[in-house]
Parts: C-alpha cells; sequence; structure tokens
C-alpha cells in the first residue's frame, strides 16, 4: 500500500531524500528525465513495449518535448521481477536524479517499486496498473493513474453482462492483485450467479484443467481475466477443447486486445468485450493517434498503446500548466489535476483519488471488410465512472 508515512524514517529514505536537493537543481538546466520501468520480455512483454511505443510516440509528434519540456526517457525491463523493478526505480532514483516516472504494467510490480518513490517526493503516472489499494484510503498525491482502477474496468465487465443478459457466470483470473481485483469488481456489477471462481497462477500456460470445470460446470459465459500472452494461450486451448460457441465469452479489454485478436484469428471471433478506447472512436485526437501509430510502428495499437499515449498527454499537459518547470510535486498536482489535454478515449477527468472518470463500451470481435478480424465498438456501457474506492481517499 502506498503511505505517507511508512518509509520516511527509514535509512533508505533518508538516503533517497537526502539524494534529492542536489540531483534536481543540476536537472534544472537539462531535459527533463522520466523514468520509463516496464515488462519488455516474456509472455507479457508485448504490453509493455506498446505502453512505451505510444508514449514516445507522443514525444516524437511534438519534437522531442512533453508541454513544451524537452524531456529524455530512461526506459528498462523489469523483466516481469518484482525485485528487479524495485532496483531499477532506485538506481534511476539516486543515480539519475529521475522524480518523473511511469510505464510499469503489473500491479505487484508497482507495489514493490513505487511506494518508496512517492515518500521521497518522485511522481508516479501509471500508464495501466491501477491496484485497488492505492485508490481508496492511501492514495498519495503523488500518484496519478490515467488507466484504471484495476476494479472499474472489471465492474465495466460485470455490467456488460448483465447487459448481454447472462445469467450464470463462471470466473478465472491468475493469483496476484489484479486478479483479485478482476474478479471483485466483476461481482459488484453483475446480478446474476457466479457458479465458480478459480485463480489460475500467474506463470501457468497450460489450462486443460480450467476447460474441464468449465465443460462440467456448463455457465452461460465464462468471464475470464488473462491478459497478454496468458489471455492468447487462454483462448486457443478453449477454442481446441470445443467450448468457443458452446459456451460464450465475454471479458474486459486487457484479455482481448488487437495484439490477441489478431493472434488468435477465428478463435476471437464473437469474444464480446468491456473497453474505454478501441481504434474505431470517432474524435480527432484518436484518429491522429491511430493514424500516427500504425505509420510509425506498422502495427495495430492496443489499449496499452493509447494509455501510454495518453499518460505522456497528462504529463504534457501538467508541464505546460507549470510553464515548463518541474519544480516539485506541488506545483505538478495543481496542473496535472485539471486534465487539460484531449484524450484518445474521449472524456476523460480525474476524479478526488487521482484515477480516471470516463466512459466504457462493449465492444465485438468480429469481421472486417478485409476477411480479417477486429474489435467493433457496438455500445455504452457505462457513462462517466470512476471507481469504488474514490470516496475513501482524502488528499
Amino acid at each position: 500500500m502506498i503511505s505517507r508515512r511508512t518509509l520516511v524514517a527509514t535509512p533508505a529514505a533518508v538516503g533517497l531524500a537526502s539524494a534529492f536537493r542536489p540531483r534536481l537543481a543540476r536537472a534544472q538546466d537539462a531535459k527533463l528525465k522520466i523514468g520509463f520501468i516496464t515488462t519488455l520480455s516474456g509472455p507479457g512483454g508485448y504490453l509493455g513495449q506498446d505502453i512505451r511505443d505510444g508514449f514516445q510516440l507522443a514525444i516524437d509528434l511534438n519534437d522531442g518535448k512533453l508541454g513544451g519540456t524537452p524531456v529524455q526517457l530512461f526506459v528498462e525491463d523489469d523483466a516481469f521481477k518484482p525485485a528487479q523493478a524495485k532496483e531499477i526505480a532506485d538506481r534511476f532514483y539516486k543515480n539519475e536524479g529521475i522524480r518523473l516516472f511511469t510505464g510499469i504494467v503489473f500491479s505487484n510490480l508497482l507495489s514493490a517499486a513505487v511506494p518508496e518513490l512517492l515518500d521521497n517526493d518522485a511522481i508516479y503516472v501509471s500508464a495501466n496498473a491501477g491496484p485497488s489499494t492505492f485508490s481508496g484510503k492511501d492514495c498519495h498525491p503523488n500518484y496519478y493513474v490515467v488507466s484504471w482502477n484495476n476494479d472499474s474496468l472489471h465492474e465495466a465487465g460485470g455490467a456488460n453482462a448483465q447487459r448481454l443478459g447472462f445469467k450464470s457466470v463462471m470466473l478465472l483470473a491468475p493469483n496476484y492483485q489484479a486478479g483479485k481485483d478482476a474478479l471483485t469488481g466483476f461481482k459488484r456489477m453483475f446480478k446474476g450467479q457466479v457458479v465458480k471462481e478459480i485463480y489460475t497462477r500467474l506463470d501457468q500456460t497450460d489450462y486443460a484443467a480450467e476447460m474441464a470445470q468449465i465443460r462440467d460446470a456448463k455457465p452461460d459465459a465464462v468471464y475470464q481475466f488473462h491478459p497478454g500472452g496468458l489471455g492468447i494461450a487462454f483462448m486457443r486451448q478453449y477454442q481446441q477443447a470445443g467450448l468457443l460457441g458452446q459456451i460464450a465469452m465475454t471479458v474486459a479489454e486487457p484479455s482481448m486486445d488487437n495484439t490477441i485478436v489478431t493472434a488468435l484469428g477465428d478463435a476471437a471471433t464473437g469474444v464480446t468485450v468491456a473497453s474505454h478506447w478501441n481504434t474505431d472512436f470517432d474524435n480527432a485526437a484518436n484518429h491522429r493517434f491511430v493514424e500516427a501509430f500504425m505509420k510509425k510502428y506498422n502495427r495495430i495499437p492496443t489499449t496499452y498503446a493509447s494509455q501510454g499515449y495518453d499518460a505522456a498527454l497528462a504529463i504534457a499537459a501538467s508541464l505546460k500548466g507549470t510553464g515548463g518547470k518541474f519544480s516539485g510535486p506541488e506545483a505538478f498536482r495543481t496542473a496535472m489535476v485539471p486534465a487539460k489535454f484531449d484524450s484518445v478515449r474521449g472524456y476523460f477527468a480525474f476524479g478526488p483519488n487521482q484515477h480516471p472518470i470516463q466512459n466504457w463500451y462493449a465492444l465485438e470481435v468480429q469481421r472486417g471488410a478485409d476477411g480479417k478480424n477486429m474489435l467493433r465498438t457496438t455500445g455504452e456501457v457505462l457513462s462517466k465512472y470512476g471507481d469504488a474506492y474514490s470516496a475513501q481517499c482524502k488528499l
């Protein structure tokens, strides 16, 4: 959990605090350094790659600047290891004098790397991970989330399942903080019967036992949260088990992004998705982002790329509001909270806990004009929706 009190008296924290002043002073005449810690290898590697590429695109489209401020991005792979994420964060802070961070994909890595930074006057702007533990009473004035609260995207998933008329659902998610938040969020909005909850391993690749349990339970639908490579493996085995087309599947966007859709081909057809963004959103900011991303990287952007891009725009808005100066967390926060940027998802505002208030939509995997599957937006699920924890946050 993020605490403003926990770490300030520790020797490590004292060391970080003493390092803060001279490093910050020297950095004022150079480019603003941004520490980008993310997962670039393993099954979840493309998630971090897309966040990085979306963030970098925003910098490139503005001639190497954010909000008129020249920036330098320091990127390192945490290899999906909490200890490595923390080591990188500490090294960036102490050796490079970095005070502004982003990029972490997974909630357990954020929980390991970020609290000590915040308690030593650094700022973290999340472009993906949004653990519930950091949304309520343990919120922090130096912590911002541009993506979602972990529960909220699955609350949208539960609302979408309710909208689709399912009466019974089986739930599956990896056994870590985001997986637990996922099923909690879904159940908060779904009013039907949950026939069973299964927590899979975070490093699992064989889901044969889970497929057998789904077949035996015979729910109206399966709701599963398996991001990145885990989601590809789960869906392929769902098809191989003969369940595709027999038992409906509905998910939130991390389980069916554009990379997963492309990798799965026919195995993804008909899956319904709750999402806060899609390539077909009709607004000027999104048109510019999608066109520029595909031109630069020659691939369809995912939600992760859109969040990396929006995180950069949010930071740019704050820097513009401070006149291009990064003088500390209070001035940054005063300029950041109004969220004066055009999000690719359309409506966006920061709630009381500095997490998003945004709209959620229903998507479906359908055949495009070229015969390939694509995610098509079919309706709205929730309007200007925040999260269940913001009332507990006292900033």
